[in-house]
């Protein structure tokens, strides 16, 4: 399924430390459903994620695509200061675009 969506957010690099596994819905902070403020590696089984700096899809910007980072360097970060995710999804668009046609 296209709109499947699967992380595992590690607190420390080399996927140790404790684990967060998010299925399929967005989290605006780690820390409020128990998680630290830190995300040392991490793996995207499933779909595209957008991880920010701070909670509330705030502060620097991360595109996770599948695949494994053992490091936050690997996902472009220059500190492990990760506290909220959220999928990116084909159809978060509206259907008619935000433009309009011109008629001819």
């Amino acid at each position: 399924d296209p709109e499947k969506h699967k992380i595992c957010l590690y607190e420390v690099g080399e996927f140790k430390g404790r684990k967060m596994e998010i299925m399929d819905d967005d989290v605006p902070s780690l820390f409020s459903y128990g998680f630290t403020d830190r995300v040392g590696s991490i793996i995207v089984s499933c779909g595209t994620w957008v991880g920010y700096q701070f909670p509330g899809y705030r502060g620097s910007q991360y595109l996770l695509e599948k695949g494994d980072y053992r490091h936050f360097n690997e996902y472009g970060a220059r500190h492990p200061q990760f506290q909220s995710v959220r999928r990116i999804r084909d159809m978060q668009w509206h259907q008619h675009g935000c433009y309009t046609m011109a008629s001819k």
